[in-house]
């Protein structure tokens, strides 16, 4: 090992280059050198010293041993982030002031090892959806007025079987039913539609109709299918909703002018199909970051401004999937990120 002053070009942060001066020489361990220049530059942090190999066109590799650094040689320190473990606890609505996830934090620094719990609340954006569609649908309370004629209803037909014959109670049930579907789902499938007038039965035996089908539930199924039908053409008036936009009659070209003519709709249990920009974005505000990222792609270590960015644009490239249906080699032309190997094992809620 040298004994005399020594010169290294240092990167730090693919951000800045500075020059470092050893004056006693190379230290003997990685542990030594990454000391001096992080005492040197006032870096705060753990980071990973890598080094520039000439024999492969000058890329970097991990520093292993302070033996392969020559004088006027270049490393990069690379900062690591700590391991993040997220643990996830549901809470009910009425008790919004209860943890709603904890973090733990568990880290390696300077060879010990420190570990904290924090409880932070992690809120879903509301223009998302957060869950997919439950095991066992619950049904929704309604109205109070409602609630009383349901509950006298079923106090009857546990007593002599008698069902509750009040049509002016169908609209307020409808409508709580479609508000709780959508919360799931814009476009139930039949099954869906089935799963929910079952626990609607189960709940309220009194609102069976056994004049419509053996099983009392075939005139609740159809006026439920009716129900949600408008309530997506309620809802497209009042908010942006991309997947109910795409299924407009406006926007079908001239021969499927028919509602239910190549509807757009979650094939696979996806929850967000297609969903909304994020706040403050607009589909040129985010052609803008796609723009961005042709030339982030091509940068070294640039992972996480590139999966930043792919997860902003998700909604813009889930509208262009789905409305357009490009060719594979178009859409990778469009999106080369997407086919990077950080981003085609990142699942997509």
């Amino acid at each position: 090992m040298m004994s005399g002053p020594i010169q290294l070009r240092v990167v730090i942060e693919d951000s800045q280059v500075h020059k470092l001066v050893l004056a006693g020489g190379i230290p003997s361990t990685v542990d030594e050198l990454l000391a001096t220049a992080q005492n040197h530059f006032h870096l705060q942090g753990s980071f990973t010293v890598m080094y520039m190999d000439k024999d492969f066109d000058d890329q970097f590799f991990t520093l292993m041993s302070t033996d392969v650094i020559k004088d006027k040689d270049t490393i990069k320190l690379v900062k690591t982030e700590p391991s993040v473990v997220l643990t996830f606890t549901p809470i009910s609505e009425t008790d919004a002031s209860s943890p709603a996830a904890s973090l733990d934090r568990s880290f390696q620094d300077d060879g010990s090892s420190v570990s904290s719990s924090d409880t932070v609340i992690i809120q879903q954006p509301p223009e998302h959806r957060s869950q997919p569609w439950p095991v066992d649908f619950v049904v929704p309370t309604f109205s109070f007025n409602v609630e009383m004629l349901l509950q006298a209803g079923c106090k009857a037909y546990e007593s002599d079987g008698s069902l509750l014959q009040n049509p002016s109670i169908n609209s307020d049930i409808l409508e709580k039913l479609a508000e709780a579907i959508f919360h799931y789902t814009a476009y139930p499938t039949g099954l869906q539609i089935q799963a929910v007038v079952e626990s609607l039965i189960n709940k309220y035996p009194c609102l069976k109709e056994p004049g419509t089908s053996f099983s009392g539930m075939y005139g609740w199924q159809q006026r439920l299918k009716y129900k949600m039908a408008n309530y997506r053409s309620k809802m497209r008036k009042q908010v942006p909703c991309p997947e109910l936009d795409i299924n407009s009659l406006k926007r079908k070209s001239p021969g499927e002018k028919n509602p239910a003519k190549n509807c757009k709709r979650p094939k696979r249990a996806e929850v967000n199909y297609l969903p909304p920009h994020p706040s403050g974005e607009t589909s040129n505000s985010l052609e803008k970051e796609r723009q961005e990222l042709l030339y982030e792609v091509k940068k070294k270590n640039n992972t996480k401004v590139i999966q930043d960015k792919m997860a902003k644009t998700f909604s813009y490239r889930r509208i262009e999937v789905v409305s357009g249906s490009p060719a594979a080699d178009e859409f990778r032309e469009r999106w080369p990120a997407l086919f990077c190997e950080a981003e085609v094992g990142e699942p997509q809620i």
